[in-house]
């Protein structure tokens, strides 16, 4: 099975992302189909052995909409035509207004008995006495706005055509009705019957159309709104880059950077692609990577990253990852991916958007002939009932309602430096109760460091010989106390002989002089008395620290204490996550004391020690089992499976990639707070996606009854046909409205 992303055009409304998704799910070979109204992206899983992409695409425009296959290289193309056509509708939206306020004025003066309005005395004379002319001029000021908004028509007639109507269906349907009977009328008029004047609701059609426009320009808007998040980030990369070549720097555009080129980076440029610097020092700002905002410094052998800031030093370096291989490219696909895909909780919405419009329809239609046969009431009445049910309808609340707070709750997360790769995980990660945490490199620092020398010797002739005997060693621990002489600058003497002792230690012969350093056991065995540490012993694996005893010549020399140590910022992520009713579980290969002082030291629930790796995903199926929804926080390979396992995977960016690809969510800091920032991020997207879903269903419930004239059973006021278009796009509009506010929320 294979995923592919189209970018989908011509999609009006909720009804035409659910009936694009019923085709391709209709076709031999398709997997699973989702339609994003909001990102106008459609996400198809498909057998390759049965069917072709280009079929895919073939069966879009069949529908009646436009697809492709989406390029890294067509964004900023695209960002152009979606301006473009904003800018399109909103000239549009002029040309309709200027015809539709004169019309609106001359229909409704005469109406009302208001004399101090300007030139009421001469409409209401035109109206009576000059009643075609007046007629004739709301047609020529009607005609102008329909052909402003002529895509209503060709969109909407054509859907209904292919028996699949949408929103322009409704608009199309309703405001033809209303030219139709004015324009019947108007011949009754030219035929000698003056009261037609009275029947005319050519302004209707004309300021529903302006309405219509006006909503659709706000909601256009507001959609562009919602992916600033990816502007931003598609912001971030320079578009050239200073080349080393034959000697001399050269500028040249971004896209002809090849990898192996040695770019050179001035103090306060962007860096233009990925790669490792090989000459020169500096401090990068990598912020729009990880949020992090304390630049990181950076030498020869490091790694630096598009679109960070060199902030003090000039550096070069070899570009290895270019184009969209660059972390940045990968994030912003990340992001692009997340919000075009669609959360569970999204489901009753595109289950009522397909059969909305129909259904809406038949309201309107069978509204209508109930007031016409059994209320008594004329065809003008009828008449009026029919299209403001038409109108008022708006599938459009309902297909935004979730799409829109995704893509806004993941591109807030991506700011965050929280990269949340679907919105099933952004909405699974709300109902999160328990929080499994790895402890190497997530709760610790993930790399061992010297803590404690205790010796009768010189301490520096001490560690001088421990650290040489350990520099054969490739044992992290061993390795460790090696870099703690290097900072001190301790010189190490060379090594007469070395031995590694799988499980116990090393021994090595230093200018005659033989050194064991390990655990009880290699002393035991070489019959070394080592019981004058014992109890500093305990008292080290009580502070979760590994102690190894060191002997010289055959007697205890003193011992070394390596820990991982925790991170700074670890007791305070656990408690935050505490502050948001989650268990915090640590798994851990450590021995139950060390494991046990560790877990004192953070404050977590429950430690599981001495756990394999194999068994990590185990444990998260027992607790999963339990009725838990567990997230697994990890960083290495050896967590993959258990990231995998757990309900969300979180990986830790410093970790592989394999723990990345195997994650629902990605921290770009190493930082465990960022655990319970994403997790309340899912909470407020979710509340947020409630909120649009109960106002859209709401709105519907409530406005289209209205619309068929309930009030007016019980003597109340009849909905004019503009109110409910006016109703219609604001409704979308505060959709839309709604879900940017998340934009402005705070996370924990």
């Amino acid at each position: 099975m294979t995923t592919q992303v189209l970018a989908i055009g011509g999609m009006s409304c909720a009804a035409c992302s659910a009936r694009i998704e019923r085709t391709l799910n209709k076709l031999d070979g398709v997997e699973h189909a989702s339609v994003n109204l909001a990102t106008e992206r459609a996400q198809v899983t498909f057998d390759e052995k049965n069917l072709q992409i280009a079929d895919v695409i073939a069966a879009v425009v069949k529908a009646g909409y436009e697809a492709a296959i989406p390029k890294a290289e067509q964004r900023d193309t695209d960002a152009e035509k979606k301006r473009r056509e904003l800018k399109i509708l909103r000239t549009k939206l002029i040309v309709a207004a200027i015809f539709a306020f004169p019309l609106l004025y001359i229909a409704m003066v005469p109406m009302i008995s208001a004399p101090f309005l300007p030139f009421h005395g001469a409409l209401v004379n035109m109206m009576h006495d000059h009643a075609l002319a007046y007629a004739v001029t709301q047609l020529c000021l009607t005609l102008p706005v329909m052909a402003v908004g002529y895509k209503f028509y060709t969109v909407g007639y054509a859907a209904l055509w292919k028996r699949s109507p949408s929103m322009d269906s409704l608009i199309a349907i309703g405001t033809t009705a209303a030219v139709i009977f004015s324009t019947w009328n108007l011949i009754r008029i030219a035929q000698g019957d003056a009261h037609a004047a009275h029947s005319l609701y050519f302004e209707s059609a004309g300021v529903i159309i302006t309405l219509i426009l006006l909503g659709k320009s706000l909601e256009a808007s507001s959609k562009g709104k919602t992916s600033e998040a990816i502007k931003k980030l598609m912001g971030l990369a320079p578009k050239t880059a200073i080349v080393v070549r034959d000697g001399d720097e050269v500028e040249i555009p971004i896209a002809d950077v090849v990898v192996g080129d040695i770019i050179a980076v001035k103090p306060g440029s962007k860096i233009p692609v990925d790669g490792t610097v090989i000459d020169g020092q500096t401090a990068i700002d990598e912020s729009m990577l990880t949020g992090e905002s304390m630049p990181i410094d950076k030498k020869a052998g490091d790694v630096v990253y598009a679109a960070s800031l060199n902030t003090t030093g000039a550096i070069r370096f070899r570009a290895e990852k270019i184009g969209a291989e660059t972390a940045l490219s990968q994030i912003i696909k990340l992001v692009e991916d997340a919000q075009g895909s669609k959360a569970p909780i999204a489901q009753m919405a595109d289950i009522v958007s397909g059969y909305f419009v129909p259904i809406v329809m038949g309201i309107a239609l069978v509204a209508g002939l109930l007031w016409f046969i059994f209320g008594h009431e004329g065809i003008e009445f009828a008449l009026t009932i029919f299209i403001s049910v038409l109108v008022i309808a708006c599938p459009c609340a309902l297909g935004l309602a979730t799409p829109t707070a995704i893509m806004v709750g993941t591109g807030k997360g991506a700011e965050n430096g929280i990269l949340i790769k679907s919105g099933e995980a952004l909405e699974t990660a709300h109902k999160i109760g328990v929080v499994v945490l790895d402890k190497t490199g997530t709760v610790t620092e993930g790399r061992p460091t010297l803590m404690d020398i205790v010796t009768d010797m010189d301490e520096t002739e001490f560690l001088k010989l421990v650290a040489a005997a350990e520099r054969g060693s490739e044992h992290p621990l061993g390795q460790a106390i090696v870099m703690a002489a290097t900072d001190r600058g301790i010189e190490l003497p060379e090594l007469d002989s070395f031995n590694s002792l799988t499980g116990r230690g090393v021994e090595a012969t230093i200018d005659g002089k033989n050194i064991l350093v390990g655990n009880r056991k290699l002393m035991d065995e070489a019959g070394i008395d080592v019981s004058s540490y014992e109890q500093l012993v305990k008292t080290l694996a009580f502070d979760g620290k590994t102690p190894m005893f060191a002997a010289l010549e055959n007697s205890a020399a003193g011992v070394v204490a390596v820990a991982d140590v925790v991170k700074a910022t670890s007791r305070d992520a656990i408690a935050a996550m505490h502050e948001l009713g989650l268990q915090v579980v640590m798994l851990t290969g450590d021995n139950a004391e060390t494991a046990a002082a560790i877990a004192a030291q953070v404050g977590v629930d429950h430690v599981y020690a001495e756990v394999l790796p194999h068994d990590k995903s185990n444990k998260v199926k027992e607790l999963q089992e339990k009725g838990h929804v567990v997230a697994m926080v990890g960083d290495g390979i050896n967590d993959a499976p258990a990231l995998a396992q757990a309900d969300v995977g979180i990986a830790i960016g410093s970790g592989t990639d394999v723990a990345m690809e195997s994650a629902d969510i990605v921290l770009m800091r190493s930082d465990l707070r960022s655990v319970s920032t994403a997790i309340d991020l899912s909470k407020k997207t979710i509340r947020n996606i409630k909120q649009n879903l109960f106002w859209a269903f709401s709105y519907n419930t409530v406005g289209i009854p209205i619309a068929a004239g309930l009030l007016h059973l019980f003597g109340g006021p009849l909905m004019n046909p503009m109110f409910a278009a006016a109703a219609m796009s604001l409704s979308s509009v505060s959709v839309l409205t709604n879900a940017l506010r998340l934009k402005t929320v705070k996370l924990k």
